[in-house]
């Protein structure tokens, strides 16, 4: 992923999401923590951006946040992705030794020479010890692979699948990565990979048409942004390495907090320090929210909205026996939650009442697919039981809401009462304002 940190630039995106024409420029700035200059600085710079990567030269900034309930969040939330927040400089160098190695296998060497005819003229030609560190990175994240042999070793961009599949096998392919990347999670690297094969399709001749096969609803801008930490927070569990970040609680108000890289402009920071061991990454569905699970040995299992982390950097090392015990302490405390909740254990009985029209039975369906450990018994031909064993009420509340007259809740009373209340509560703000009516 993201070689450089742009935190600024996720939050900004989320803000223009969510918030859209809500915000002065003030306001907007204001919620994160920068300057009006800085800001429109920002606005500029994704713009610019969303511009260099667009096909389309009419489209615009304010295109890519409309909200469509088919579309897929591909055009806005994914080109900071692509442009992996780069230096203008390194993002050229990175495209043009790419470019270099999907025609032939070369050493490094070789490249350096290449490049000094490839680069563009505003552009320095970098040194020997540069581009060995572009073909190591590269390595990494898998665009590149090592040829087998002796030194200097040699490099080739590392498309052969592509190259291998015939036009209805790479269709294929193309069909199921856009079908798993709008409907599973975590969804970026599919995205990727969809764009990749969307370019190799139209090198082979084939248009747009091919590409809007497949219609999807429930995009959550925030599921896509805050994957900008998930790959380091992975790295970090697969290593049993801490994580030290800067967390602005979603509670605060504040999205953002700029480093004080300038002692004239300093300013107190409005979040904390946290160190802690990840264990865990959750995925909320009902809310599209990502939460970081970890360990602090101050005040043990600690639980964090991914939105809120910023400047997150990896620590040190634990051994293995330290890690398993953190481990399934968490995993014991989240056995019975509903996303992320460990309060007390409540017991929960509620009635579902099946649709009166005959079809598809989507109520049993749907509690079917997102009741979790719940068990389903059969009633009466009209309703069936619903019970679970859950921590807290809090999170699993929502989700029993959701289903309106379908859904009664039968235990615990008090949580009866308090559904009843929230729907009288609602049921007077529908209520005729005129006697007449």
């Amino acid at each position: 992923m993201a070689r450089e940190s742009f935190d600024k630039e996720v939050q900004f995106l989320r803000m223009l999401a969510l918030a859209g024409g809500a915000y002065s420029r003030q306001q907007f700035a204001d919620r994160l923590g920068i300057s009006v200059h800085t800001y429109d600085k920002t606005l500029r710079y994704i713009k610019d951006m969303r511009t260099m990567l667009s096909s389309d030269a009419t489209d615009d900034l304010a295109e890519g946040l409309r909200y469509n309930h088919y579309e897929s969040a591909d055009p806005l939330l994914l080109f900071l992705f692509r442009s992996k927040s780069l230096k203008d400089s390194e993002s050229v160098r990175l495209a043009v030794l790419i470019g270099l190695l999907q025609g032939e296998a070369l050493t490094a060497k070789e490249l350096l020479d290449a490049c000094s005819d490839s680069m563009p003229s505003d552009y320095a030609c970098p040194d020997e010890k540069t581009v060995r560190g572009d073909l190591k990175y590269l390595e990494e994240v898998g665009v590149i692979r090592r040829l087998d042999g002796g030194r200097p070793y040699k490099y080739r961009a590392d498309i052969d699948l592509i190259d291998r599949l015939a036009d209805e096998e790479l269709l294929d392919l193309y069909d199921y990565v856009d079908v798993m990347a709008n409907t599973q999670v975590p969804a970026v690297q599919g995205y990727l990979l969809r764009d990749t094969l969307k370019k190799a399709l139209t090198r082979r001749g084939y248009g747009p048409e091919t590409f809007d096969v497949h219609l999807y609803k429930y995009h959550y801008h925030t599921r896509i942004l805050d994957e900008a930490h998930l790959y380091t927070v992975f790295e970090a569990i697969r290593a049993r390495r801490k994580l030290t970040f800067l967390y602005l609680s979603p509670k605060k108000g504040k999205n953002y907090a700029s480093k004080n890289t300038n002692p004239l402009f300093e300013r107190e920071t409005e979040g904390r320090v946290e160190t802690t061991l990840p264990l865990r990454a959750v995925y909320d569905h009902q809310y599209g929210r990502w939460y970081l699970i970890g360990h602090s040995p101050r005040l043990g299992t600690m639980k964090y909205r991914m939105e809120g982390v910023t400047q997150i950097a990896l620590g040190d090392a634990v051994d293995a026996e330290t890690f398993d015990r953190r481990l399934e302490a968490v995993e014991q405390e989240l056995e019975h939650s509903w996303v992320t909740d460990t309060h007390r254990r409540v017991k929960i009985r509620a009635r579902f009442y099946n649709p009166g029209r005959a079809g598809a039975n989507f109520v049993r369906e749907r509690v079917a697919a997102q009741g979790q450990w719940g068990v389903v018994t059969d009633e009466s031909d009209t309703t069936f039981l619903y019970e679970i064993e859950v921590n807290g009420i809090y999170e699993i509340k929502p989700w029993l809401r959701s289903f309106g007259s379908s859904c009664e809740v039968l235990e615990p009373a008090w949580l009866r009462r308090e559904l009843v209340a929230e729907w009288k509560e609602i049921q007077a703000y529908y209520e005729p304002v005129r006697e007449d009516l």
